[in-house]
């Protein structure tokens, strides 16, 4: 009788040691002052920084969703890494925690080294915009699970915040200014209905000429990390909300306290032109629901304050906060 090795049923041991050793440079870039002992060893570890009167530990996991999709279908893997990071830590931030370490778990039916290693030197990418590091991951080689080509990708950052700083409604009141920062597309959230306008209804094509660009680096344009900005200005912002899957009208309200509405100018929004092309087949109620249509952060600020966050950020006034049931008042 014939021998079986773990290879015949379809996972292979040498490739996922051949993708360790490709990995290990991106994941030595992100090392920074706490990081104890390297890739290889079988937890991560890192030093808690000093100078907390009372730290909390904050953790966030997330995934990139049906924009994985799009990366696969067009062969190009060197963005979603970004967004996997930009997911975590731009939540982190909005508890006022500053990332410390980020881990990543890549499972896939086939392990292809090449892409693995992409998608690595993505996430590695993104620690660095977000100023923590990559400390460990898991990749699992799961034939049977997984479609041949397909593979999928969840994201787990780690950060640290004063106690007394976690509860930001406590910061917001009535006459508040609310900022837009812009996103740099369409972020990381809505690609299934992304898809189903573009694709399925519209007949577009990943080459097809958008605004000079291709259409497929459009979409596929990695979610910005605000990460720096929040540490530039920190001492300044009352509250931010990180505008994902649910729009402004829904991620805005989890910053405000009982009594407080949010009175954003719809006018003063600067949508980003691939909402626009969206927009044309989707109610724009389900836009605002759907997508971030333009502003990928907003930070609640005092009226004193206005002024120095926008000559320090490329962020623009949309609206202001009052009294009245909690809500997100667009108009």
């Amino acid at each position: 009788m014939s021998t079986v090795s773990y290879k015949d049923s379809g996972v292979d041991i040498d490739a996922g040691n051949s993708f360790v050793e490709n990995i290990k440079p991106f994941v030595k870039a992100t090392k920074i002052p706490g990081v104890l002992g390297g890739i290889g060893s079988f937890a991560g570890a890192f030093e808690l920084p000093s100078g907390y009167k009372e730290p909390v530990i904050l953790a966030g996991t997330d995934g990139v969703g049906t924009k994985l999709k799009l990366a696969i279908d067009s062969d190009r893997f060197d963005t979603v890494g970004i967004d996997l990071v930009a997911m975590c830590s731009n939540d982190l931030i909005c508890n006022f925690g500053t990332p410390l370490f980020f881990l990543d778990y890549y499972a896939t039916g086939k392990l292809e080294v090449n892409e693995a290693t992409q998608v690595v030197k993505g996430i590695a990418e993104g620690c660095i915009r977000s100023e923590c590091a990559l400390i460990g991951g898991e990749t699992a080689e799961m034939p049977g699970m997984y479609n041949e080509g397909d593979f999928d990708l969840a994201g787990f950052c780690v950060g640290i915040a004063e106690k007394s700083e976690l509860d930001r409604t406590a910061h917001v009141k009535s006459g508040d200014i609310l900022v837009a920062l812009p996103s740099s597309g369409i972020h990381s959230n809505g690609f299934s209905l992304v898809r189903k306008v573009l694709f399925d209804k519209m007949g577009m094509k990943f080459d097809d000429d958008f605004e000079g660009k291709q259409l497929i680096d459009v979409l596929l344009e990695p979610t910005r990390i605000y990460v720096k900005e929040f540490k530039e200005n920190k001492s300044i912002i009352n509250a931010l909300a990180h505008i994902t899957g649910g729009g402004i009208v829904e991620n805005l309200p989890r910053v405000l306290p009982d009594g407080i509405k949010a009175v954003v100018k719809k006018d003063s929004i600067r949508v980003l032109p691939i909402f626009n092309l969206i927009g044309s087949m989707v109610e724009e109620s389900e836009m605002f629901r759907a997508f971030n249509m333009g502003v990928g952060m907003i930070l609640v600020v005092s009226p004193e304050n206005v002024d120095a966050i926008l000559a320090n950020t490329d962020g623009y006034v949309i609206g202001h906060l009052e009294v009245g049931e909690k809500k997100v008042e667009m108009n």
